[in-house]
């Protein structure tokens, strides 16, 4: 499919010196023009408050020898700017009862605020749950690692996206020096700077990318309808219910799925200037942010996070415009003052189709952002009945 990034590569003599150029009107534009999934826009306004609630919640954890664990509301005050708390940090403190309690402090005259003891019982859960899956965070720390191209990464991008990959909080304690025989650091040309590499033993290993296990599967399906030489490149597409598709698009996604390309793991090797290289190049970035969002834990990043690692990745287009150019595959949403893209194919009605122990407790404490201040007059806590039951997605998540 000749995508909006690939048809302002192709029409300038020297393409790989144009990303960044389009005028920010153009992408602006661009990103306005994008067809609403309002299954994921719903999602988007419960987690644009999770994300604060997460942020406070650090804050709070962040002061261990405190007991209990708390941070003064004077503190968060000077924060609310930062954290984008519009209403000031008690107003925001006070929507969410289930989460955050705020006490008085004689001995220093000023209110703090601590977690509830539900929201401490999550955060337990999901630290046993990162913990119990150490084995899985290496496979995948190392698989980021193999995408680049030098097989290396800067250490201040992997902090970038430290939670999205399930990593502990102490990564690089945990797993990087616990691993000496998988992971190596080295300093970089700029001061205070690390770059990750992994070891010389550990950079011939070969990966089966995801989109590859989709095939698999959908090959060996009995009632496959799908001609196995066209499926050897394809991508999982699913469009959301009201999206119009043309016959033209529609083609093209078709041409562009038959299309050959270099995959994820593999070396690019020499960079070819024709128009079909160039799209292989970027079919080949999009197998690239694919396999990277299949990394995470909840098929989801924030854009700004992942170009953090184009340069590392080999990829020579806008990220934003690669996810925008395939709106089958992904969806971008701009909610909560930030872009962030969702793999499509891994979600259902809100909900993670396949959930992990460590996703399934990140989302008790969304449940908690969402019951607000409901429940708390009821004999029996809302919030304790959230800890207690495996929730499934509530009503307007299922409603497209």
């Amino acid at each position: 499919m000749q995508t909006h990034t690939v048809k302002s590569l192709i029409k300038h003599q020297n393409p790989w010196k144009i990303i960044g150029i389009r005028s920010k009107t153009s992408s602006a534009q661009y990103v306005a023009s994008r067809f609403r999934d309002s299954t994921f826009e719903k999602l988007m306004d419960k987690y644009k408050n999770l994300l604060k609630v997460i942020a406070i919640q650090d804050l709070i954890l962040a002061n261990p020898t405190i007991n209990p664990p708390s941070v003064s509301l004077d503190f968060l005050s000077a924060l609310s700017q930062k954290l984008h708390l519009n209403r000031g940090a008690a107003s925001f403190l006070r929507k969410y009862p289930h989460i955050f309690h705020i006490f008085y402090d004689p001995n220093k005259s000023q209110p703090f605020c601590k977690l509830t003891d539900a929201a401490m019982d999550i955060t337990r859960q999901e630290a046993a749950a990162i913990s119990a899956s150490l084995p899985v965070v290496v496979d995948r720390l190392v698989r980021l690692l193999s995408m680049s191209t030098t097989k290396s990464l800067p250490l201040r991008a992997v902090f970038k996206v430290w939670r999205e990959l399930g990593l502990p909080d102490d990564f690089e304690d945990s797993v990087i020096s616990r691993n000496p025989h998988i992971f190596r650091l080295s300093d970089a040309d700029e001061p205070n700077t690390h770059i990750l590499h992994l070891v010389d033993e550990m950079r011939d290993r070969s990966f089966v990318a995801s989109v590859e296990n989709w095939r698999i599967l959908e090959c060996c399906k009995e009632d496959c309808i799908v001609d196995r030489i066209e499926m050897q490149y394809s991508f999982q597409h699913g469009y959301p219910p009201g999206m119009r598709l043309s016959k033209g698009f529609k083609a093209k996604v078709k041409e562009w799925q038959r299309l050959p390309y270099v995959g994820p793991y593999a070396d690019v090797g020499e960079m070819k200037r024709s128009k079909a290289g160039i799209m292989g190049l970027e079919k080949r970035a999009v197998a690239i942010v694919h396999e990277f969002l299949s990394l995470t834990v909840e098929k989801v990043v924030e854009v700004e996070k992942i170009s953090h690692f184009r340069k590392s990745f080999a990829i020579d287009f806008n990220i934003r415009d690669l996810f925008l150019d395939h709106p089958g595959m992904f969806y971008l949403s701009t909610k909560g003052k930030r872009h962030t893209v969702f793999l499509r194919e891994a979600y259902q009605r809100g909900c993670l189709i396949e959930p992990n122990p460590v996703y399934s407790a990140r989302r008790k404490l969304l449940d908690l952002v969402v019951l607000g201040r409901h429940g708390m007059l009821t004999n029996k806590s809302k919030s304790e009945e959230v800890l207690q039951t495996e929730k499934p997605c509530s009503e307007d998540e299922n409603t497209e």
